[in-house]
């Protein structure tokens, strides 16, 4: 079965050689120029890669355990000379072109948020690669990626991913980011963002491209006057104010009862940034934003498929997050292009192809291309037979 007639006109049947093919030629589009007079095969590096994606492995975990793939010290030094900047702009061409293939034209609502992986070692050339983030595991030191992920039940796309620096305004990742989502094939119905974004350069630059909804953060005495009612309703916030930065923005304020939930009674007010949202009532801006709350399953999906390593090159890091990305988006795509029931009022989902079977497959097929270990020597010794003589007293 073809790549293109197996997503497209697919046989009756799907075999994990054709994950692995699928997959393969994903990353095919990535560059990797290669030490010049090397001569390395750059189909067995991507098998590499893939592979230690699939198994949430280390490079050095799937050379060790293979006779077809190249040492790790071989593969990686081949895996540093891909270019940081052509890595980003054909990567998320590719998230492009996923997004084009079962998307469709209509309007979508894109969520946004950071994805933080903690980080013990030292910068590879400068602090400004590494962020802050909550304390985990020991260290606040994290590397930071911005990703916007299409709202849609049935095929939740990851549409776009920038890295983001720490000695950099998170405006400036917004700002890239809005620039790879300008070139998806549809339009932006609105752009759901969690606090991080709250900022007034960020809220700018995400107000200019669709309709967005955030929550604000409670500080200062011009918002918990504001927080302070019993009943929902519309009003105007103004970030700082008499400053020349001086923003003015619709706010949501938002009352509902908790009724027990988590233990918790009484009123729970929330507020959110709600830029031409002021058609809907507060509760609906509220109800809007909770959808949200599914971009958490795509993130946890994501880690599920991203390789180990220990390497301080920040470019490195970021292929085996985008390679993880990817997959996550072949795996959205197969289980709705090609298994998913058709039926009336939208496509049956297989419920038994889970994100876990998706790289069980391909790490299967793998196991033969790259001619997985299933044998290693013995000491000849074994256990002393002294060992296996029961205490006659």
């Amino acid at each position: 079965m073809g790549v293109v007639n197996c997503l497209y006109h697919p046989d009756t049947v799907l075999t994990a050689s054709d994950l692995e093919t699928l997959a393969l030629d994903l990353l095919a589009e990535i560059p990797i120029p290669g030490v010049e007079g090397c001569g390395f095969d750059s189909l067995i590096l991507r098998q590499t890669l893939l592979q230690a994606a699939v198994d949430q492995k280390s490079i050095k975990a799937v050379t060790d355990t293979t006779r077809g793939s190249y040492s790790d010290d071989y593969t990686l030094t081949q895996l540093h000379t891909v270019p940081a900047d052509d890595l980003e702009s054909t990567v998320n061409n590719l998230f492009a072109q996923q997004a084009a293939m079962i998307l469709g034209p209509g309007p979508r609502i894109i969520c946004l948020d950071f994805v933080d992986i903690h980080y013990h070692g030292c910068p590879h050339a400068e602090a400004g690669e590494l962020c802050r983030t909550k304390p985990r595991d020991g260290t606040s030191q994290c590397h930071r990626y911005l990703a916007g992920f299409v709202l849609c039940r049935a095929k939740p796309l990851v549409v776009a991913v920038t890295p983001v620096r720490g000695d950099e305004p998170k405006s400036d990742a917004v700002e890239r980011l809005l620039d790879h989502v300008a070139a998806l094939s549809f339009d932006v119905a609105g752009l759901l963002a969690d606090r991080g974004f709250y900022d007034g350069t960020s809220i700018e630059r995400l107000d200019a491209v669709a309709p967005v909804a955030l929550p604000v953060i409670r500080r200062g005495k011009q918002m918990a006057e504001k927080l302070d009612t019993t009943v929902s309703y519309w009003t105007e916030y103004v970030m700082y104010e008499g400053s020349e930065r001086e923003l003015r923005f619709p706010l949501a304020v938002c009352v509902s009862y908790q009724q027990g939930n988590r233990g918790k009674h009484g009123l729970l007010v929330r507020a959110y940034v709600a830029c031409d949202l002021t058609d809907r009532t507060p509760k609906e801006v509220e109800a809007l934003y909770q959808q949200r709350s599914a971009i958490e399953t795509a993130f946890r999906t994501m880690r599920e498929a991203r390789a180990r390593t220990s390497t301080t090159d920040p470019t490195v890091r970021l292929l085996f997050i985008f390679v993880s990305f990817l997959l996550r988006n072949l795996w959205v795509i197969v289980r709705w292009g090609v298994l998913a029931t058709p039926r009336r009022g939208g496509r049956a989902l297989p419920v038994w192809f889970r994100f876990e079977v998706f790289r069980e497959w391909i790490d299967h097929a793998l196991d033969d291309t790259l001619e997985r270990k299933w044998e290693a020597p013995t000491n000849r010794v074994g256990i002393p037979p002294t060992y296996s003589q029961l205490d006659a007293g």
